[in-house]
């Protein structure tokens, strides 16, 4: 690969063991997409951490070290592939659960040598950030806002490795700060569905819940996030309400609507800064990626933002938007386009995992 246009759809297998999903996948396509997903298959750990109230990172790396190479092998099946016929093997190197990362990455380092196909190393957040290229083709630049249960994070994408950061967390990432708050709530994990399926009956007004960095005296300029304060105030709310009781759909629904304000002012702060990176942009696009993006009341709430604010919005399918394969596999796809195989930072077949890898950072280091 040379970077030169290509002559024909590139395919591609992606594993991703990054946190609690098992998945395998095979995509086909041209950058800038859409592109073709032949199959995706994830094994969800829910069950086995739902006792637990969160994700165990040692069963969580023993379930991926058990089934990922039959994930991979129904993967290649569903598509009807055989390993000689990939163009690369991509696979997640961080960030995310070092003992899940290294058995997915261990995984695609063996098919690579075995087969003598290129190793991609794929950002875990660079594949949620270029699914809607692989769904709708979104071109570059455009302003993304990624949410998901590890991460928080507002960026200008002008390219595969291009990104700016607008803002992050500055402490919780939203979809933790869902998952708490399922807790305190003693509703099921994952927390994020639970919450949102108990808010659809609540409302959204019952309780009075903070904005932190949005509003009142802790207001802030920029596009920062914050959420411990809204999980602790949710926290002493259920505490004072012990007695009587305290309605879970209500709460719930006021939760959802205090992280949806949050979201809705710092994205708006992203697209002013947005706007000022790439002025020549007439109808930029708005990704939501990550697994909060399949929240409807967020999106809907993003939509109107949007709409107001001149942005076009861009969520991938639910079952794109929580972790899985064909993201990676697409991810890796869009980097062998560019012609970064063959010893390129980040696909060595020494590279190693990581368990932190800021998006706008470095690629892992090869040893």
């Amino acid at each position: 690969m040379t970077g030169k246009p290509l002559q024909r759809p590139l395919t591609i297998l992606g594993i991703e063991t990054s946190c609690d999903e098992t998945a395998a996948a095979v995509v086909r396509g041209f950058p800038p997409g859409p592109g073709e997903i032949l199959s995706n298959i994830v094994f969800s750990q829910n069950e086995a951490h739902a006792p637990y109230g969160g994700v165990v990172p040692e069963i969580a790396s023993r379930a991926h070290l058990e089934i990922v190479d039959g994930v991979i092998e129904q993967a290649l099946a569903g598509a009807n592939i055989a390993l000689s016929e990939l163009d690369g093997i991509a696979a997640t190197a961080g960030p995310g659960l070092i003992g899940g990362v290294m058995v997915g990455l261990t995984t695609a380092k063996g098919l690579a040598l075995a087969s003598g196909k290129p190793l991609l190393a794929v950002n875990h957040l660079k594949g949620h950030a270029l699914t809607a290229r692989l769904t709708n083709g979104v071109a570059f630049p455009f302003l993304l806002l990624l949410v998901s249960g590890g991460h928080c994070q507002l960026l200008g994408v002008a390219g595969g490795d291009d990104f700016r950061l607008y803002g992050s967390t500055i402490d919780d990432a939203v979809g933790e700060a869902f998952d708490k708050a399922a807790k305190i709530l003693g509703l099921p994990y994952p927390g994020g569905p639970a919450v949102e399926a108990a808010a659809r009956g609540g409302n959204p007004r019952a309780f009075h819940l903070p904005r932190p960095l949005v509003s009142g005296h802790n207001a802030r300029p920029g596009a920062d996030f914050s959420f411990s304060g809204l999980k602790t105030a949710l926290r002493l709310l259920v505490q004072r309400q012990t007695a009587a009781g305290i309605c879970v759909a209500d709460a719930s629904a006021s939760f959802q609507a205090a992280v949806i304000d949050i979201l809705a002012d710092r994205t708006r702060a992203a697209m002013a800064m947005y706007r000022s990176d790439f002025p020549d942009v007439e109808m930029p696009a708005l990704v939501v990626a990550g697994g909060v993006a399949a929240n409807q009341a967020i999106g809907a709430a993003l939509d109107e933002l949007a709409g107001r604010e001149g942005f076009t919005v861009r969520i991938p399918p639910p079952r794109l938007c929580t972790d899985n394969a064909a993201m990676i596999a697409w991810a890796g796809l869009e980097m062998l386009a560019q012609g970064e195989e063959g010893g390129a930072p980040g696909t060595s077949l020494a590279v190693s995992p990581r368990a932190r890898w800021p998006l706008a950072g470095k690629a892992p280091v090869s040893i």
